[in-house]
């Protein structure tokens, strides 16, 4: 399996509409193929590299297994040049190894958690994020999640042990605005600074505010109170709310 690839450009675009907007103009680079789902079951692996990958913020390591199969993961904190890691239900408690969550004691930090089972890890992927085992209920995990929210996730979800690496990544700065451009990340202009046929906050004389009682997203629907849909699958999931930024 070939475990880096070119990634195409799509520029926040699909069919030539622009769907995501503020991308563009990024440099070419690889995408490299990360193993979410740790399902190569009791194989010792061996830290063989830790990389930078440009699309994330997070490092990854290069493991080889014993059988000689090569695989990226995301890096835990911690995680050294020619460390073993391991997955499966009966791996050691040790940094990078992936076990479900029904075998990980309460008060263990984890990472790269999955909501699916089989499906792969979708939480806490991003650097120096981590997740800690807060309790367990008969048929669920509660998980306490870096914004304050308690959770439930079935026991034979995987997670791996550990916090994402890379923890300085949120102090980096970057610099020059060139650096943001390479990245493929445009410039985000003010709605009140553009004229109304493109923004719903645009036109008047001088600095004449939003014009309108709420505030709107460039399509028109509403941007002010909670936005959340308000009968989510996920709710029943939820024992307690994420922390309020207020």
């Amino acid at each position: 399996m070939k475990l880096r690839r070119i990634l195409p450009k799509k520029s926040g675009r699909a069919k030539g509409t622009v769907t995501v907007r503020h991308q563009g103009g990024r440099q070419k680079r690889f995408l490299r193929e990360i193993d979410w789902k740790r399902d190569k079951r009791g194989i010792v692996g061996y830290v063989e590299t830790i990389e930078y990958d440009p699309n994330r913020n997070a490092n990854i390591a290069g493991i080889v297994y014993e059988d000689g199969e090569r695989r990226f993961i995301l890096a835990p904190d911690g995680l050294g040049l020619a460390d073993k890691v391991v997955s499966g239900p009966d791996s050691p408690m040790e940094i990078g190894n992936a076990l479900p969550l029904a075998k990980i004691p309460v008060g263990t930090t984890i990472h790269n958690i999955e909501i699916i089972p089989g499906k792969g890890g979708q939480i806490a992927r991003s650097a120096g994020v981590s997740a800690l085992v807060q309790g367990k209920e008969e048929s669920y995990v509660l998980i306490k999640l870096s914004s304050g929210e308690v959770k439930r996730f079935r026991p034979d979800s995987y997670a791996t042990l550990g916090q994402v690496g890379n923890v300085e990544a949120r102090t980096v700065r970057l610099g020059k605005a060139g650096r943001k451009r390479r990245m493929g990340i445009r410039p985000t202009v003010r709605g009140t600074a553009q004229n109304p046929r493109s923004h719903p906050h645009g036109g008047g004389e001088g600095r004449s505010g939003v014009g309108m009682k709420y505030p709107k997203t460039p399509w028109g629907k509403p941007a002010v109170g909670k936005t959340r849909k308000p009968r989510k699958y996920s709710d029943r999931l939820i024992i307690e709310r994420k922390k309020s930024k207020h």
